[in-house]
Order: C-alpha cells, then sequence, then structure tokens
C-alpha cells in the first residue's frame, strides 16, 4: 500500500472507554483497513499484558485497522514496522531526534524513558494468513503519567510544544503508509535496518519475561523474520514474543 495519509477513515471523538475496543469490534465485523479512531481522552485504555494506560487529555489516543497480505508468521515484522513509523512521525519533533530509541518489541524510549506503547492485536486468516491486524498507540505528548515499573517522558518534557493529537495522528498514518510501501517493494530488511538503528546496542545484556519464566542473554541484533536475536546460557534463541524488564544502554 503506497496510497496517501488521506485514505484513512478517520474518526475522532471528545471521549472513549477504549479506541482499541471500537476499532476491534469493528475488524471482528467484517471492516475493510483503513479505519482508525481517536480519543482524546479515555476512561478505560489498557496496554500491554492488560495493563491500565492513564489517558489525560493533550496525548495521543489512536487505534487503527490493516488487513495485510502475507503469513502469520509475519506478525513480528509488523510490530516493529509500527515502531518505526512512530519513530519517524515523533523524530522531526525534536532538535535532537537521537533521544529516540526502540525497546522490543513495542515501545518508544525518550532519554531513556518510556514515551510510547503500541498494542497489537491480530487474528489469524484462511491458508496461514492474516485476518487483521489493530494496532493501539499511545503518545506522551502533552503529559507522561507515571508507571509504576519504568520512567516516563513527554514531549512537553523536553521544551517541544507538543503537537495537537489529531494533527500528530496524521502524520504517524502518513509514515505508517510510507512504511508499508517500502515493505511492499523491497521486503522487510530496510524495516529491520530502521528498528535496529534505533535498537539496543548489540551486546547489551537484555532480561526478558516470558510465560515460562523470565531470562536473559547478550542482544545479538534481529533475525531476517524479525525476531530478536539473544545468546543466552543455552544458546542462542530467536524470540518472537515477551517483554524486555530492564532498559539496556542505548546506541548504534
Amino acid at each position: 500500500m503506497t496510497g496517501a495519509a488521506r485514505a484513512w477513515r478517520l474518526r475522532v471523538h471528545d471521549e472513549l472507554a477504549s479506541t482499541q475496543d471500537g476499532v476491534l469490534a469493528a475488524a471482528q465485523a467484517g471492516e475493510p483497513e483503513g479505519l482508525a479512531i481517536l480519543a482524546r481522552r479515555q476512561s478505560a485504555g489498557r496496554g500491554t499484558q492488560g495493563r491500565s494506560w492513564r489517558s489525560p487529555a493533550g496525548n495521543l489516543y489512536l487505534s487503527f485497522l490493516l488487513r495485510p497480505e502475507g503469513s502469520a508468521r509475519e506478525l513480528p515484522q509488523w510490530s516493529l514496522l509500527m515502531a518505526v513509523a512512530l519513530a519517524e512521525a515523533l523524530a522531526p519533533l525534536l532538535p535532537d531526534p537521537d533521544r529516540l530509541r526502540l525497546k522490543w518489541p513495542n515501545d518508544v524510549l525518550l532519554d531513556g524513558a518510556k514515551c510510547a506503547g503500541i498494542l497489537t492485536q491480530a487474528a489469524p486468516g484462511e491458508g496461514g494468513g492474516i485476518a487483521w491486524l489493530v494496532f493501539g498507540i499511545g503518545v506522551n505528548l502533552a503529559e507522561a503519567p507515571l508507571l509504576p515499573d519504568r520512567p516516563t517522558a513527554s514531549l512537553r518534557q523536553t521544551g517541544v510544544i507538543p503537537p495537537e493529537p489529531v494533527a500528530f495522528a496524521w502524520s504517524l498514518l502518513s509514515s505508517v503508509d510510507r512504511w508499508r510501501g517500502i515493505q511492499a517493494m523491497e521486503g522487510f530488511a530496510p524495516v529491520r535496518e530502521a528498528w535496529a538503528a534505533r535498537g539496543p546496542a548489540l551486546g547489551a545484556t537484555l532480561r526478558l519475561s516470558r510465560p515460562e519464566g523470565g531470562f536473559e542473554g547478550r542482544y545479538r541484533g534481529l533475525s531476517d523474520d524479525g525476531r530478536l536475536l539473544l545468546d543466552t546460557a543455552s544458546g542462542r534463541r530467536a524470540l518472537a514474543s515477551g517483554e524486555v524488564l530492564a532498559a539496556p544502554a542505548m546506541g548504534a
């Protein structure tokens, strides 16, 4: 897909319980891709692992629907593509874009603190494909709500005048279109390279949490299909899911 952001059907609400719930319901009802829902406030927002997401006015709360071609095995790649698109939309707002880094698989960090998160939900399609993908994006434009387990940051804290959420949503959707076009023409490799440029330093020690238990290893990049490569005490592992518990030392 290479169309402009005007192809999106953006619906703006003053308040919703959750933008994600509205787009999920539409996806399950057969809504074509391109639906995007933005709320200026949420009363029951959520992030990954079912965490609540406090949603004061002035920040971005946006969910949108895609129905991409391709295999369900490619799902990890889509979360990385969204992180790259989100970082690209944020970078021009900062005098030093290198202050933005990516934490696998779904956080954008500003000066090492969480500035944005991505919630990805999907359904399998026929023949091993993808029926739909719903992404929920939260960005601390104006305020950085406190989290119990990690530091947070907002654009306003850096001295930047934050953009209005609807205007930033259009910038983000345009960036998503651009990276989908790159992926369609050149495959996953450019996405992988762009993510790695803002990801952990090679060799950094990462601690991960997974349902079967936590472990740590040294970061060795991303596989060709987007999985996290870690060298652990039991050998190299290629991971498609999990949560990095501690922000690593960042740098190219």
